[in-house]
């Protein structure tokens, strides 16, 4: 399938309100947050049907939706934001912010060294050179709420970077990306070209490229202007440039997941573990090489017709064939969720979740000492996880551990991985809380020998942030 274009008349706003911010008052309502992820991607990709977009474009081909509707992404994110996070003194030149230019044929940085001072950014802004922040989810709740429920529904990190540009400028050379881009048209317009992978090896590449020329380009398949509102997508591997028009400013969110998340990547992880597993349990795999291959194994002896090579040749084939007997499939998976786990947002609370949560239990000083500190969770207490995605069972040869994401920070592993090391009998009570979720059940239902166990699973992943509670645990 071609781009497609898809026009969409405006929304009825509802009680909730027009925008992100009423987009997310109608999803905190929903129990599952595997339902708030699919109901997000259906809004990002209004009024074309998730399955379509999947079937159709998903790593194939653009789709542009135009949308006519300028409020469509309002309350994301704006100018007036990044301004006010510049003047809180918080963004700093090469760490978030990268100032750029591209003006003919030469793409340059000009990121001075500290903090990016209103003043300075501007000056830049004023004399053509556009403004690309890199991590806006650190500093706008708002991208950050958005993200965090995304990151669910793709299983893979979900990013986003914003890029200010002034009117008759370009800030990026033409090139392509390593992930899955969602181009949000936030304020102002931009005119797009995309073009396609130019070979086979540029199909979905691993790595993103270097700055091309716009001689290496040919003819793009999809040249449109972005309007507020509107949505672009692009696999990785199409190449695109973006300009600004003489008579309007573009401020764009770029939403990116699926980096380094292929087959590929999957087998980077399992097949050095199957290797591990075959080398310690067949014997096989253990035997020496012919004392002579080098004499005629090798490019040098390529050509040779020998059977030796060709017993050589069969030899690996067959334990290569062997090795899938071996592949801890399971296991392996568990280590990319790992490390999807450790790459994710922290979720993002809504009022009545921090009432029933330890993050808004009352413990304070009061009168001289402090009060309310106890957590007092009893066998009639009405648990369930927080979020689905947000915790994950993995064996390792030290132990069982549980790898969460409550303690995660705004700012891309900023922390190290969070994990807790589990005794092995508590691995079906957390598998019953996954499969329960997202009804509440009660601590006397975890399948744990003692009710003592129950109580001290239950409470210490309360501590955590994993659990939440059905009434509040503390009445204040």
């Amino acid at each position: 399938g071609g781009p497609a274009a898809m026009p969409c008349g405006p929304r009825p706003a509802g009680e909730d309100g027009g925008g992100v911010s009423g987009l997310l008052r109608r999803l905190a309502r929903l129990e599952d947050s595997r339902q708030r992820a699919a109901e997000l991607f259906r809004w990002l990709l209004a009024p074309v049907a998730p399955a379509e977009f999947l079937g159709r474009h998903w790593e194939r081909a653009p789709l542009l939706v135009r949308r006519g509707d300028a409020g469509y992404y309002a309350g994301l994110f704006s100018t007036a934001e990044f301004d006010a996070a510049l003047r809180r003194g918080e963004v700093h030149f090469g760490t978030h912010l990268d100032v750029t230019s591209y003006a003919e044929g030469v793409r340059e940085t000009h990121n001075p060294s500290g903090r990016a001072l209103p003043a300075v950014v501007w000056d830049f802004y004023q004399n053509g050179c556009s403004l690309r922040l890199l991590c806006p989810q650190a500093f706008s709740p708002t991208v950050w709420h958005f993200l965090s429920i995304l990151q669910e529904q793709f299983g893979s990190m979900a990013g986003a970077n914003t890029y200010l540009t002034p009117p008759g400028t370009q800030g990026f050379a033409p090139h392509y990306d390593d992930i899955e881009a969602f181009v949000l048209q936030l304020e102002g317009k931009k005119h797009w070209r995309v073009y396609s992978p130019r070979t086979d090896a540029e199909v979905l590449p691993q790595f993103s490229s270097a700055n091309l020329t716009q001689a290496e380009l040919g003819e793009p398949v999809l040249e449109t202007v972005l309007e507020a509102g509107d949505l672009l997508y692009f696999p990785r591997g199409f190449i695109h440039q973006g300009c600004c028009l003489p008579d309007a400013h573009s401020l764009h969110i770029t939403v990116s997941s699926y980096q380094r998340n292929s087959w590929g990547d999957f087998l980077e992880k399992l097949l050095p573990a199957a290797l591990q597993m075959a080398l310690e349990e067949d014997v096989e795999f253990r035997r020496g090489l012919p004392m002579d291959y080098l004499r005629y194994m090798g490019v040098a002896n390529s050509d040779t017709v020998d059977a030796r090579r060709t017993a050589f040749v069969e030899k690996v084939q067959s334990l290569i064939k062997k090795l899938v007997d071996y592949a801890p499939i399971d296991a392996a998976v568990d280590q990319r969720a790992k490390s999807f786990l450790h790459d994710c947002l922290p979720p993002v609370l809504t009022q009545s979740e921090k009432v029933q949560s330890v993050f808004g239990f009352p413990a304070r000083w009061q009168d001289g000492g402090p009060c309310n500190v106890d957590i007092l969770i009893t066998k009639d207490t009405e648990v369930r996880l927080l979020r689905h995605g947000i915790v994950r069972l993995c064996n390792e040869e030290s132990g069982v551990m549980l790898y969460y994401t409550t303690e995660n920070s705004r700012v891309y592993h900023k922390e190290e991985p969070k994990f807790l090391e589990l005794d092995p009998e508590y691995t079906d009570s957390i598998e019953f809380l996954l499969s329960s979720y997202p009804n509440h059940v009660s601590v006397d239902n975890l399948p744990c020998e003692t009710l003592e166990e129950k109580i001290s699973l239950a409470t210490l992943l309360f501590e955590k942030g994993i659990l939440t509670t059905k009434k509040p645990l503390a009445q204040v």
